[in-house]
């Protein structure tokens, strides 16, 4: 052995990853069960264009809300639109960068954005439809909002260091809430079917955890690469 004798230490397992590895186990099935849950959804309504038996029921129970609440539904829908969402990626990623963070940045803008482009891709092959030719499945706005929750929550959750049990009810705490409100926002707006919203809200489940594995592989892969160019070039 010779050169400089400079060692880089490898840092622990799971430091510095977005997915958590006390989530890993069990985050994969869910996605895999959210996203057949999309599939099934978007085979039952495509290319219709009336609410099924589920999504009179809940309109039933959700339409008609008074003036005020109409307000915090226009609210909610403010943060799926392109100035509202964009508002709230860029402010999170600033938060990472200056944490320097730069892969929880990579995972936020990769989360959300990949999933807004699922749902939009999604919509075109399921062909289902609200008022005349608005394509409905699923929703574009609950993916987004359920999609950034989740980053969040899993950002915090390795960030503190949850185990399994604390973890896994911030992480689906945060998701149910976001992905809820939306989605109560959306229909209450007459804007989706519940049915979409579901559709939205496991879009987002499916392709965030998928998302959040591809960050950490790559980026892993990416510090391997680097570790091992500088043992050569300290020999």
């Amino acid at each position: 052995m010779g050169g400089t004798g400079v060692v880089r230490e490898r840092r622990p397992v799971g430091v510095g990853r977005v997915l958590p590895p006390a989530l890993r186990a069990w985050l994969g099935p869910v996605a895999a069960f959210a996203a057949l849950v999309v599939v099934v959804l978007g085979g039952r309504y495509a290319d219709g264009s009336k609410p099924g038996t589920v999504d009179g029921w809940i309109r039933a129970a959700v339409g008609g809300v008074g003036p005020s609440w109409r307000h915090v539904a226009l609210a909610m829908d403010f943060l799926g639109e392109p100035a509202g969402s964009a508002t709230l990626v860029v402010a999170t990623v600033t938060g990472c960068l200056l944490l320097r963070r730069p892969r929880a940045a990579v995972f936020v803008v990769a989360g959300t954005g990949l999933t807004v482009g699922t749902a939009t891709l999604t919509k075109s092959l399921v062909g289902r439809t609200i008022h005349g030719d608005n394509l409905s499945y699923p929703s574009g706005h609950t993916a987004f909002l359920t999609a950034f929750s989740l980053v969040v929550a899993l950002l915090v959750t390795g960030r503190l260091g949850l185990g399994r049990a604390a973890g896994t009810l911030l992480v689906f705490a945060a998701a149910l809430v976001a992905g809820g409100a939306m989605g109560w926002a959306q229909v209450a707006l007459g804007a989706h079917y519940p049915t979409d919203a579901l559709g939205g809200w496991c879009t987002a489940v499916a392709v965030t955890s998928a998302s959040a594995w591809l960050v950490d592989r790559a980026a892993d892969r990416l510090a391997d690469r680097t570790a091992d160019a500088d043992r050569r070039e300290h020999r």
